[in-house]
């Protein structure tokens, strides 16, 4: 590679083995890895050698903060790289999962990013309370959550412009939670961002699965959006990291009588004893017990 030549630039789509980056001139290019190699994420700030008919060679990635994972049938892949904090979308209808609730987090407390959860759709007045009851344990173990409706753009703006101010945030929700109205109230161009970029860089028919990142319009932010996310992959995890996404754990663990406890089955657990003293949601125990086993039936640990 000629070195002269080598620019700096950040990935800001994903759409397979295509990688749009952008310069700090602000221009484009649709990039590539160089041979087989892959494992870029948007996100992530790399060193490319121009090619012709503005597209580009990814030479190198430089070093990452952390890095976030998708899992699709039971494979993961990384999708987002260098993030501050995590939005994940939930609402009151259709309700949201636990489960991946649960996932999402433990994600974001292993990869060191802060959590965010956005309770959408506060205008749903008849279902609004159960879902604040499904919260309110994270709430209590000091998960930060923000009631918004996404319809109403200007108090939206109001509320989320201050939390992304000088941050990179990634943008999640399950189908239906209304993330799109969301991101659209933020960034009211995305769509059509999108859209000129895919068909500036040839990549028109990627566009429905493209991760992506935007600037918001004050240039006071950015926020990643990953349309039809499923679920956080976390099988590179060790008991540990999985520990840390459960922060209701937090005062159990101080009292168990083994160091090496995994909260299952142990004699003198604090937080088995928690969960007996109805401390814990046994659900989210539950969801504990069962991304170890994935793990562990996968041979990570």
């Amino acid at each position: 590679m000629d070195k002269a030549a080598a620019l700096q630039g950040r990935i800001i789509g994903a759409h397979g083995r295509h990688y749009t980056v952008e310069f700090p001139d602000g221009s484009l290019r649709q990039c590539f890895p160089r041979g087989k190699k892959a494992g870029a994420a948007v996100g992530d700030h790399v060193v490319v050698s121009p090619q012709a008919a503005g597209e580009g060679s990814i030479e190198r990635i430089l070093e990452r903060r952390n890095l976030l994972y998708r899992s699709d049938d039971m494979r993961s892949k990384q999708f987002a790289a260098n993030v501050d904090q995590l939005l994940i979308v939930v609402a009151p209808e259709p309700l949201f999962s636990d489960d991946l609730l649960g996932r999402a987090l433990i994600a974001a407390r292993s990869a060191g990013i802060e959590p965010i959860i956005i309770l959408n759709k506060t205008d749903l007045h008849d279902s609004l309370p159960r879902a604040r009851a499904k919260l309110a344990g994270l709430a209590g173990a000091g998960v930060r959550v923000i009631e918004l409706s996404a319809l109403a753009g200007d108090a939206v703006r109001g509320a989320l412009l201050p939390v992304l101010r000088g941050k990179c945030s990634l943008l999640l929700g399950q189908s239906a939670m209304g993330k799109s109205t969301l991101l659209n109230a933020l960034v009211p161009d995305a769509r059509a961002l999108t859209q000129e970029h895919s068909q500036a860089l040839g990549a028109g028919k990627h566009t429905t699965t493209t991760t992506r990142l935007y600037h918001l319009p004050d240039g006071s932010g950015d926020l990643i959006d990953s349309p039809g996310f499923q679920a956080f992959g976390l099988y590179h995890l060790g008991p540990s990291e999985i520990e840390r996404g459960f922060p209701e754990f937090q005062d159990g663990i101080e009292g168990c009588r083994f160091y090496n406890c995994t909260h299952r089955h142990e004699p003198g657990c604090g937080v088995l004893a928690a969960l007996e003293r109805g401390e814990i949601p046994r659900e989210r125990h539950e969801l504990y017990k069962r991304i170890l086993a994935e793990n562990e039936a996968q041979g990570r640990y």
